[in-house]
């Protein structure tokens, strides 16, 4: 007994119709008459309609439906469609290659919008715009600084790293950066920390002086 299994058989386009469907699709190949094709056609468009309700709720469900039908004869069948028949290469979309940025960051633990925000500023004509904007990318670079190595930098750091990042591109007024005061307040779990730190300290000083007391006192 020769056993027929779905591995043996030929790939289907459309796993979804199943293959009962793909079958009619290719009896359709074998119609001599156009006319006759074209009108076994629109009974196999009606049969899949029925299969997949769901499509009835998209916009233009019939062009779909048309569609999937030449994609399961290989885009060989020839009928009188209501839609433009499509192609592969229509179907087909080739993705197209993504550029890979080649940027180079001056300073990592910055960042690279920090690099991107100096050079937008280097090019403003508003002074008292520049100076407030110099100062909140100040506070940026501490900020990021400080995630990446757990340490803010004095404003000199700063200052000499953003007349780096400006690439000579525009003298930049850097001088309301040298009074900038560091607002940072540390998290909770900096906080948490210190004061667990705090906490054991304390207990081993009261271990201490209780031990110190029990030496001292008088036996009895």
């Amino acid at each position: 007994m020769r056993k027929n299994y779905n591995y043996t058989r030929r790939k289907l386009f459309l796993p979804e119709y199943g293959r009962h469907i793909h079958e009619m699709v290719d009896s359709l190949l074998q119609i001599e008459d156009r006319a006759e094709r074209t009108r076994q056609a629109k009974a196999v468009i009606a049969v899949m309609g029925n299969l997949n309700p769901t499509l009835r709720d998209t916009e233009d469900f019939k062009h779909k439906l048309w569609d999937h039908l030449f994609i399961m004869s290989d885009f060989q069948l020839d009928v009188d469609s209501p839609y433009s028949q499509p192609s592969r290469q229509d179907l087909t979309i080739v993705p197209q290659k993504m550029p890979y940025p080649q940027t180079r960051i001056t300073f990592k633990h910055y960042g690279k919008y920090a690099q991107r925000f100096i050079r937008a500023v280097a090019s403003e004509h508003n002074p008292e715009r520049v100076t407030d904007e110099v100062i909140n990318i100040a506070r940026y670079m501490r900020s990021k600084s400080y995630e990446f190595n757990c340490e803010h930098p004095n404003n000199d750091s700063i200052i000499r790293d953003i007349r780096i990042m400006a690439g000579g591109q525009a003298d930049i007024d850097l001088s309301a950066v040298s009074y900038m005061r560091s607002e940072y307040r540390p998290g909770v779990q900096q906080r948490m920390q210190k004061r667990g730190k705090m906490q054991r300290s304390n207990g081993r000083k009261m271990q201490k002086m209780q031990k110190g007391q029990q030496r001292h006192q008088p036996h009895r």
